[in-house]
């Protein structure tokens, strides 16, 4: 059995990516993402997402100012495990509710040590984009990934209420060099 790694999302993943992203949407995550056009259209889709023209997040408002990505997809031998993005820096909207670094895991593959491995296996990579501190942000209920960014050393900065237009985060910095 081969061991978890971090690749440019790939045609050969489509199959499990499509029903990880049904997972997410029972979440309510993902929801902007139609299975229709994946399934149709997933050789397209790869294809922009590692050139950037696409970012795997809900559209941009008008004022959002896009940064330079990175989406790289956790997988175990043909698997879809989770998705880990790296933005190569900051601007002000991301200073407070996004972050660098933003990692999922898929929920049928939770709680398997996962999110620690995507994290740790993510950490060099950050650091080669020139990235020698992470900022992390996480919404204060997700006891899980705070559990997680903590064990990988990160450490708390502070805590943002929730605005009309954004959620509560805290916020971690992650020593990446």
């Amino acid at each position: 059995m081969s061991a978890s790694k971090l690749v440019k999302p790939s045609i050969e993943y489509k199959e499990s990516y499509i029903e990880a992203i049904k997972e997410f949407q029972i979440e309510e995550r993902y929801t902007f993402l139609k299975i229709e056009d994946l399934e149709k259209n997933f050789k397209q889709f790869i294809e922009d997402i590692n050139t950037g023209k696409r970012h795997l997040h809900k559209p941009y408002v008008d004022w959002v100012v896009s940064v330079p990505e990175t989406i790289l997809w956790l997988v175990k031998e043909d698997q879809y495990i989770g998705t880990f993005n790296i933005r190569h820096r900051l601007n002000w909207h991301l200073e407070k509710w996004g972050g660098h670094v933003n990692f999922m895991i898929r929920p049928s593959m939770r709680g398997k040590g996962f999110a620690k491995k995507i994290l740790n296996k993510g950490i060099p990579i950050v650091s080669h984009f020139g990235i020698d501190r992470a900022l992390i942000t996480i919404d204060p209920e997700n006891k899980d990934a705070i559990k997680v960014v903590e064990f990988c050393g990160a450490e708390f900065e502070d805590e943002l209420q929730a605005t009309n237009q954004f959620p509560a985060r805290k916020r971690y910095w992650l020593d990446c060099s």
